[in-house]
């Protein structure tokens, strides 16, 4: 499948997140679930794979997570769904105290996948006192992982609400023109990210014509990350070794 040899080129030059979009074709669920399986095929112990507005086969497929936007699920209904679901650890993740979270695993920005900050603490907490009462107390092992939402954002009014919500990242855009939507946003340009910013300490990943000769611009701007589509295209390999030396 050419999705998968796309995928492998951009891994091996050195992407740790790949995110399933196909706008194309909605109405063929089958093949999407299908792209989405290859693609776990080939990013698994590798890569982070993220899959767009679909909850559903994000779960089908056993992917990292979802990316959602402001028209589809809302992602406190996409929190309950994965919360009622046990995701087992995948053979990359390891155990105990050398478990990685997911930002730790695919260099993903940011503080908010820290495990501190997900719940685990909590859990560290009740190990604690329960070892206080009953005696030395036996270290659980992690045995389930946390899958991702991410959340799409087009101007400060849907990121300060967006701060709010049980996601572990936003994107914030169009940044830029960009052609891979019928019907963009208005562009927000680099003041839309540093007021992004500004308004909130979640991930902040950048969105919309992000090309090598800007994303410099955009992380100086405040963006933790950028999503990328056309600049990708004729070279991918390239591109991803161009991106990571001018990001650092």
């Amino acid at each position: 499948m050419a999705i998968a040899r796309y995928a492998e080129e951009l891994i091996q030059a050195g992407a740790t997140l790949i995110q399933l979009r196909d706008k194309s074709q909605p109405e063929q669920p089958r093949r999407f679930l299908s792209c989405a399986r290859e693609l776990r095929r080939v990013t698994w112990d590798k890569a982070t794979l993220i899959i767009n507005d679909r909850v559903d086969i994000c779960l089908a497929a056993d992917a990292d997570g979802v990316h959602l936007g402001q028209d589809d699920l809302s992602p406190e209904s996409a929190r309950r769904i994965f919360d009622s679901v046990t995701h087992p650890l995948r053979p990359m993740e390891t155990r105990g105290d050398q478990q990685q979270s997911g930002s730790q695993r695919m260099g993903h920005p940011g503080e908010s996948f820290d495990r501190e900050k997900t719940g685990h603490s909590e859990k560290s907490s009740r190990r604690e006192e329960r070892g206080h009462r009953e005696g030395p107390a036996v270290e659980e092992r992690e045995t389930t992982r946390k899958l991702l939402i991410g959340f799409s954002t087009h101007n400060l009014a849907q990121v300060s609400a967006a701060d709010a919500l049980p996601i572990d990242y936003i994107a914030i855009g169009p940044v830029f023109a960009t052609g891979s939507k019928a019907n963009p946003d208005p562009v927000v340009g680099l003041d839309g990210v540093r007021q992004a910013r500004q308004a909130t300490r979640k991930p902040l990943v950048a969105i919309g014509g992000i090309t090598r000769q800007n994303c410099s611009q955009v992380k100086a701007a405040g963006a933790d990350a950028v999503a990328v589509i056309s600049d990708l295209l004729e070279s991918p390999a390239k591109a991803v070794a161009d991106f990571l030396r001018v990001l650092g």
